[in-house]
């Protein structure tokens, strides 16, 4: 009898998607079971940080949750132990599923995936408390690495794969403390999706069974089961395999594989075609604040205004030979060159006008999504950079500028250019299906070219828009700013929310612009309506209301992008000189007419501009798509990143210098656009003498920079985040002034913004806040008052501000501002007006030499005055009074002239109150200032009997 054979076991089979599910499940449990027991046990240690605790800190830190305080800590790191091997399957899982000898991705991404899982576990088991650096080193690692994670899978993705696709777009920007977790966690949960519709198996035994891996790598046409993995796993193009073939082999043609650099070269060419977009943008966004420098020493016309015309060079265009040669390659290359040499740089608006207008079909669209992008790098180089572009030329590297890596990227991009290959042509034209003769003419006719004019107006319109709008995330901001208690957004923690909105805009316009999709959408009427919609309630709320209007104008600004250039080089066919001639010609106007509706009072005619907002208010490729979704999602990514880089620095807590002795040193500084006497950016140089000096409460005017002309930067970032002070940017740009800042040591409790009676001149800006000032409101009125021209505006201005100073009599007052008036001067000069009225006491009353600056107080002891000179930094000196705040609930003992007079040296005066020395005329001054004037400051003795 045969023995028996015994019969084998079956094979165990586990589903791969059960991975990522069990892979989910404890990774929900480990940090959500980590936060309940948290609460449950110690609520109050764990919200508890370095700076407050409850009840104004109430919801943990993932820290805190995970890594501070027993058992919590010891729950999370066994469930995230467990879960790192689902982990490191899901991973490898992923790279078997997608994995190609024709792409390289990947394996990138498997890299990636490991580096990823590492770095997370690294943040997990080293906690802020046992090593901060290293802790954030790890944390800001993992967000990084997110990034090419994310969109490297959903690019491997398949399109027919919709559901898993789908999810994973919601998670693009989540990258805050628990979003970030709790959304990286269902991210990674669209695996299973990717597993199921693989029918993927691990199998532990005899196969049984089959796997559909490759119909989600790539749905190739039905052919022998070996010829479909033959095809897709080689990457060789597949023959055609008729039916009932018994051959059981792929006979594929092989094609010779191709070098990594080939591959890459398509991106390489669309990287650097936005970023010599880039380099277009900043050329013209710096040309204004260029040339209007001199308008603001000269306050006027000087005549250099007129090189702005520059920017019609693109009538040239209108001869021939010049039309033609600027259209070839050798001519793209020398104008692109010639665009980064001085005043060569004016060539740069022919180049472009040859981009957008000359070129036809999909490089159209190709052309305005390159222009968004470009325009999007340059906002986002400003955020990164404290407001600033760094390659701007008025910004050296004294201010933060990067202008010789900046030109040398360009020139290794024009490089790129001149040696690219027509077969890596960044927007290849992909073969349109022939039409008829008679169609293609009945097509002709049915659409007539649109007149130039029109569209000129547009385009022109468009540019300005977006320049003097959107240049800078912190504009929008500005327009909404209404002071404090905060009720809106904040300039350099917000911003990235324009971004973001930028972004979606032109994603929207890309994906509408693909293959099969009709982007007429974006030029209905109703999508119009949407954007004047939103720019009515920008205009007409402020707050987070008014900036939702902003975040909607930035949206459709962006979107219209494709469907505006396409109608452009439509009418422009055959007529590019007169087209973008006149396109510039009207963003010219625009900036002008923008700049008088502050400036109106300093050139002829400019009374009409005044005050009159209201006056000066087809397909893309394939692989293209992609290349912008990702470079969309990139740039989103690194302006979200940038504003927690900027956050994630030791923070400067706004402290008081010398709180023991109660001192407040007050300054008040017209600072000229932040425009030094040489043309470069002066935020730096006005860091420095601020912090030397050891200002508590600054008021600066002349600040509003939210404008074409100065360059749409933010003055108060470098200062406030380096030097950690309150700030309050005071009216917005909307409200056509110079502009005036509030920087404060101390908590600003609430304050109101106004406009000063201006009936003839300018309009006059005034910043009224209640400081808390060790236990006592001190009300700090900054104001920037009009020209000796306007008298009648200088006296109603007086009027108003010494009503604002007397209603909180006799509660401390401390004013600083530009007055325009000789010391004593009787009415209706301002300084009668302001001290009488006002009940204040000048700074020093026997001071005769002052005409603009002055400083005015009440309810405080006066100890120094000092005037130090503006070296170069500006035309103005900075004037500075120290005071001695009183306790709580006591007054100033003798309020008279003879105890405020008693002058003093500085050595009857505890070191406290003395000022630096090495500011002192006979030693050298520092930095080009010193004490001028009196060429020291004054002291004063506190009278007999204060308590301070």
């Amino acid at each position: 009898m045969a023995p028996t054979v015994p019969k084998p076991k079956p094979p165990f089979v586990l589903q791969a998607a059960t991975i990522a599910r069990v892979h989910t499940a404890l990774a929900l449990v480990a940090f959500f079971g980590a936060l309940l027991v948290g609460c449950a046990l110690h609520y109050k240690k764990i919200v508890k940080n370095g700076v407050a605790g409850y009840p104004d800190e109430w919801f943990p830190s993932v820290s805190a949750t995970i890594g501070d305080w027993y058992p919590e800590r010891n729950v999370f790191q066994i469930l995230i132990a467990i879960n790192s091997g689902p982990r490191f399957a899901l991973v490898a899982l992923q790279y078997y599923l997608h994995h190609s000898p024709t792409s390289s991705i990947p394996g990138f991404l498997f890299l990636v995936g490991i580096l990823r899982t590492l770095s997370c576990g690294g943040w997990v088991y080293i906690t802020s408390s046992d090593d901060h650096d290293v802790h954030d080193v790890l944390m800001i690692s993992y967000i990084v690495l997110n990034v090419p994670w994310m969109f490297g899978t959903l690019a491997c993705t398949p399109h027919h794969n919709v559901a898993s696709r789908r999810r994973r777009r919601l998670t693009s920007f989540a990258f805050f403390e628990w979003a970030l977790i709790i959304l990286d966690i269902l991210y990674d949960s669209a695996a299973e999706l990717d597993l199921q519709a693989a029918d993927l198996k691990i199998t532990v035994g005899s196969l049984a069974g089959s796997s559909n891996a490759d119909k989600i790598v790539a749905p190739a046409k039905k052919a022998s089961p070996l010829a479909s993995i033959s095809a897709v796993r080689s990457g060789h193009k597949e023959e055609h395999v008729e039916r009932g073939s018994d051959k059981t082999a792929s006979t594929s043609q092989v094609k010779p594989s191709s070098s990594l650099i080939d591959r890459a070269r398509p991106s390489i060419a669309f990287v650097n075609d936005v970023y010599l977009s880039y380099i277009f943008w900043s050329v013209y966004t710096a040309l204004a604040p260029t040339l209007f420098y001199f308008s603001v020493w000269e306050l006027g016309i000087s005549g250099q205004e007129l090189a702005l015309l520059s920017m019609l060079s693109p009538i040239l265009l209108g001869i021939p030979p010049l039309r033609s040669w600027a259209k070839t390659r050798e001519g793209r290359v020398v104008l692109h060159g010639l665009s980064l040499i001085g005043l060569a740089a004016a060539s740069a608006s022919i180049g472009v006008a040859v981009d957008w207008v000359q070129s036809e079909g999909r490089e159209v669209t190709y052309q305005a999504i390159v222009t968004g992008l470009g325009f999007l790098v340059s906002s986002l180089s400003k955020h990164a950079n404290d407001g600033n572009n760094p390659v701007w030329p008025f910004v050296d590297d004294r201010s933060g500028g990067y202008n010789k890596t900046g030109i040398a990227l360009a020139v290794l991009a024009i490089y790129e250019f001149a040696t690219r290959p027509a077969l890596f042509a960044a927007a290849p034209e992909t073969p349109e299906p022939a039409e008829p003769a008679e169609k293609s003419q009945a097509a002709a006719s049915a659409q007539p070219q649109p007149h130039w004019l029109p569209a000129s107006i547009a385009l022109g319109g468009f540019i300005f828009t977006i320049h003097s709008l959107i240049s800078d995330p912190s504009t929008l901001i500005a327009w909404s700013w209404t002071g404090y208690p905060i009720k809106g957004p904040i300039p350099n923690v917000h911003g990235s929310l324009t971004h973001v909105a930028q972004v979606l805009g032109l994603a929207l316009a890309a994906f509408l612009s693909r293959p099969g999709f009709s982007s007429d959408v974006l030029a209905h009427p109703l999508w119009f309506a949407f954007g004047a919609g939103s720019a009515c309630v920008m205009y007409s709320y402020k707050d987070w209301t008014g900036y939702a209007g902003g975040l909607g104008v930035a949206f459709f600004l962006m979107s219209i992008f494709p469907s505006l250039w396409a109608y452009v080089a439509r009418a422009g066919k055959g007529r590019v000189a007169r087209t973008l001639a006149m396109t510039w010609l009207v963003v010219c106007l625009y900036d002008v007419a923008s700049t008088f509706t502050v400036a109106y009072a300093f050139v002829p005619g400019g009374e009409y501009f005044r005050e009159r907002t209201d006056l000066t208010r087809s397909t893309l490729p394939h692989g293209t798509h992609f290349k912008t979704q990702y470079t969309l999602a990139l740039l989103a990514t690194l302006s979200l990143l940038a504003t927690l880089w900027h956050s994630s620095w030791p923070r400067v807590v706004p402290r008081p210098h010398r709180e023991a002795a109660r001192i407040v040193r007050a300054g008040i500084w017209t600072v000229h656009f932040g425009i030094d006497n040489e043309g470069r950016d002066s935020q730096r140089r006005m860091r420095d003498l601020i912090q030397d000096m050891e200002l508590d409460v600054v008021g600066l005017l002349e600040t509003d920079l939210h404008r074409v002309v100065f360059g749409n930067r933010d003055l108060t970032r470098v200062i406030a985040e380096e030097l950690g002070y309150y700030v309050d940017i005071g009216p917005g740009p909307n409200q056509h002034t110079w502009g005036a800042v509030l920087l404060s040591k101390f908590p600003i409790l609430n304050s109101t913004h106004h406009l000063l009676p201006s009936p003839d001149g300018e309009l006059a800006p005034a910043i009224e806040a209640i400081l808390d000032m060790y236990g006592t409101e001190v009300k700090v009125v900054v104001s920037h008052n009009g020209q000796e021209e306007t008298p009648l505006d200088r006296e109603l201005q007086s009027t108003e501000l010494a009503r604002i100073m007397s209603e909180s009599y006799p509660g401390p007052v401390i004013f600083l501002g530009y007055v325009v008036t000789k010391p004593h001067a009787p009415r209706p000069a301002p300084y009668d007006i302001m001290v009488t009225d006002g009940k204040v006491h000048d700074i020093d009353a026997d001071d005769y030499d002052r005409w603009c600056e002055y400083i005015f107080y009440r309810g405080l002891y006066r100890t120094a005055y000092a005037r130090v000179s503006r070296s170069t930094i500006t035309d103005t000196e900075l004037q500075i009074g120290q005071f001695v705040v009183p306790k709580p609930g006591e007054g100033v003992v003798d309020d008279s002239k003879e105890a405020r007079y008693m002058r003093a040296w500085k050595e009857e005066l505890a070191v406290d109150h003395w000022f630096p020395l090495e500011y002192y005329p006979e030693i050298g001054g520092k930095r080009g200032h010193f004490y001028h004037v009196f060429n020291t400051p004054l002291y004063y003795k506190i009278p007999p009997g204060a308590s301070v």
